[in-house]
């Protein structure tokens, strides 16, 4: 099987690496000749910089790469790529519609998504772009917390790792949940990580001063999360109607207020769960939640886990004993 892997200059090399290691760790396994073969090309198929300074060698360039594939791979540059040259585009397009199933890691969407191939699609990319991509792109339904997302033939991955993450969804499809999980045993990694990518976004939105009501409103939540932030009490603070603050909040971020006071609120206890070792209690009460209960399923619904398994996977700070915070939300 012949999957086809387009790099543009500046990539992260982990993208690479991390796809061609999971398939090889498979190939392995399976045994006899390699089930998969990959090709890597870049435009001019010379060596390329990586987004680190370390150089890579494709194996071809996209003016002697016309063989069709089983699979082709989009992968991005560092940040929001420049528009590709017309010849790119075309070779893009044209591989992918050949191809069993295409798709696209990180930034690499943006790439895709030129070629109008993403067109009335569900997809992801990098959290720190998604919104981005949504702008410039609004016939995708851009999934920002997702770390892959799969629509008919169609992929699309989070940022750097999460091409770890996709490669292991297309060994699963091929050849099952043993190998996959096999695979993820090799490399030492989550088969299937819990959580969005809501769990690694360190933007804590409005930090600066603000002009407009909307980044009035998002400065407010952010510095008052313990305050009452119903539709009523925010519109008057932006000094707007409920009706119209509600329109402003869909049209410049895609969402109600009662769903971004969530997720800031979230953001809060993200950080003190990170930095602190405060008791879950505290933690509720200074982010706004109030309760352990409300805390825990407000991260159950949005992040995919519970707050302690969240602060043990990513607290900086020397943990102390949470036993007692363990059994109150047993309770909840």
């Amino acid at each position: 099987m012949l999957i086809t892997i387009f790099a543009p200059g500046n990539v992260h090399l982990l993208e690479l690496a991390g796809l061609r290691d999971a398939l090889f760790e498979a190939n392995c396994k399976i045994g006899a000749e390699p089930y998969y073969r990959v090709r890597l090309v870049t435009e001019r198929g010379l060596p390329e910089a990586s987004a680190s300074g370390m150089k890579f060698l494709p194996d071809a360039g996209i003016r002697d790469a016309h063989q069709p594939c089983d699979t082709f791979i989009v992968t991005g540059p560092y940040g929001v790529p420049a528009s590709p040259s017309e010849e790119v585009t075309q070779w893009i397009r044209e591989q992918a519609l050949q191809a069993r199933r295409y798709g696209s890691t990180c930034t690499g969407a943006f790439l895709l998504a030129q070629t109008g191939l993403l067109a009335g699609r569900r997809a992801t990319t990098h959290w720190e772009y998604a919104a981005r991509l949504a702008a410039d792109y609004p016939d995708i339904r851009v999934e920002p917390d997702s770390i892959f997302v799969r629509d008919g033939p169609v992929f699309s991955s989070a940022g750097v790792s999460a091409a770890i993450d996709l490669a292991f969804s297309l060994i699963e499809e091929d050849h099952g949940r043993a190998l996959a999980l096999w695979v993820a045993r090799r490399l030492v990694v989550f088969l299937k990580r819990p959580g969005g990518q809501s769990q690694f976004s360190a933007a804590l939105a409005a930090q600066t001063a603000a002009a407009s009501p909307i980044d009035r409103i998002r400065l407010h939540i952010l510095e008052n999360p313990r305050a009452n932030l119903g539709l009523a009490p925010l519109a008057d603070i932006a000094g707007v109607s409920p009706r119209h603050l509600s329109r402003l909040f869909r049209a410049e971020l895609g969402m109600n207020p009662v769903a971004y006071v969530e997720l800031t609120r979230l953001d809060v206890a993200r950080r003190l769960l990170e930095d602190s070792a405060s008791p879950l209690k505290a933690i509720a009460h200074a982010s706004g939640f109030g309760s352990p209960t409300t805390l825990r399923r407000a991260f159950l619904r949005r992040i995919g886990v519970t707050p302690l398994q969240y602060r043990r996977r990513f607290q900086t700070t020397e943990p102390e004993s949470d036993t007692e915070d363990e059994s109150a939300v047993d309770l909840s």
